[in-house]
């Protein structure tokens, strides 16, 4: 959920996943950043709720790894 604490409306902006790829021991071995446009406009004072898919090409996760989501951030203009 996007929430618009502000006193105008969001009309640009986007959101920035960093996706790691984790091995089998825990060793994070890379960090795939990706964006997105936000779900807008969002209201002043309001509230939107987006689902995003996050993709990374099977061959940066070879056998036993696994990705995390652990950073998302967004940013408005």
């Amino acid at each position: 959920q996007f929430r618009n604490s502000g006193g105008t409306a969001v009309k640009s902006g986007s959101v920035v996943f960093a996706t790691h790829i984790v091995g089998m021991l825990g060793v994070d071995w890379a960090t795939i950043t990706s964006s997105q446009a936000l779900p807008l406009p969002i209201p002043a004072g309001g509230a939107v709720s987006h689902t995003y898919g996050v993709c990374v090409e099977a061959w940066r996760v070879p056998l036993g790894m696994h990705v995390e989501t652990r950073s998302v951030t967004a940013s408005w203009g």
